[in-house]
């Protein structure tokens, strides 16, 4: 579904929210948490990088939005500890979340199935599809302490449709496809929190440059373009729509 391409989102359409955005280092994370700070929202960095999220919190502040936190941490490392804890911070410093969006992926390599290196496909997996769920789960009482929460997790175009030789990129968004669905299903009528998959579609970040390494960068949306979707969807404006698949950009012609 195409949701509000040229959406104009009011200045402080998230005033006074909590939102964690992962993968917040670079690319459309570092946009998305650049962007929501600047409509008001209070957002927490999550990367593994810890320099990377530094620079993201001085632009934060530098543009004289809510001060920010930094939260390191590494999907490929992560145990289920390490969310329990999470949470425990988290909700001893902010009492509750009112959006998260999952944006840390992996891309893993596009190369035929018959050579796909086992350990690479489960490293994979677990950045792009594990983590973000056991993550999801230990953060959903804080959800639930908001009166209007939205999860975002990032899908593509080969989640939808397979394609051959990307392997598990291409899985795990199929996966992350199919947890939308469930999860919706069951908050649906019991909470005020609304699940969705977003696909950004070709965008200019090195993830898509190393997949398209001969691509010309000039001809695709940068992330700063396709944020009308990213604030449309964690905004109160997207009440109501829950279970949903959601696209960035215009279907290519």
């Amino acid at each position: 579904m195409t949701c509000k391409l040229d959406y104009q989102a009011p200045a402080d359409l998230l005033s006074n929210k909590i939102i964690l955005v992962t993968g917040a280092g670079d690319g459309i994370g570092r946009v998305a948490a650049l962007t929501y700070a600047r409509h008001g929202a209070t957002v927490i960095l999550l990367g593994r990088t810890i320099s990377k999220l530094e620079k993201v919190y001085d632009e934060i502040e530098q543009q004289g939005s809510p001060q920010p936190a930094i939260f390191p941490l590494n999907f490929e490392g992560a145990t289920l500890k390490d969310y329990r804890d999470m949470a425990e911070t988290l909700d001893q410093e902010f009492g509750r979340l009112d959006g998260i969006l999952h944006n840390a992926g992996l891309l893993g390599r596009i190369t035929p199935f018959e050579n796909y290196n086992p350990e690479l496909w489960e490293q994979v997996m677990q950045v792009n599809i594990n983590g973000p769920i056991w993550m999801t789960q230990a953060l959903l009482p804080l959800l639930k302490a908001s009166s209007d929460a939205s999860v975002i997790f990032t899908s593509s175009s080969v989640g939808r449709k397979g394609r051959a030789y990307w392997g598990a990129y291409s899985v795990s968004k199929f996966a992350t496809e199919g947890f939308v669905e469930v999860l919706a299903d069951e908050l649906d009528n019991l909470t005020s929190i609304r699940v969705n998959s977003l696909n950004p579609g070709a965008t200019r970040t090195q993830m898509r440059k190393t997949a398209f390494p001969a691509e010309d960068p000039g001809v695709l949306r940068t992330p700063e373009d396709i944020m009308p979707t990213y604030l449309w969807l964690m905004g109160p404006d997207s009440n109501g729509q829950s279970g949903e698949r959601f696209d960035a950009q215009p279907p290519k012609k």
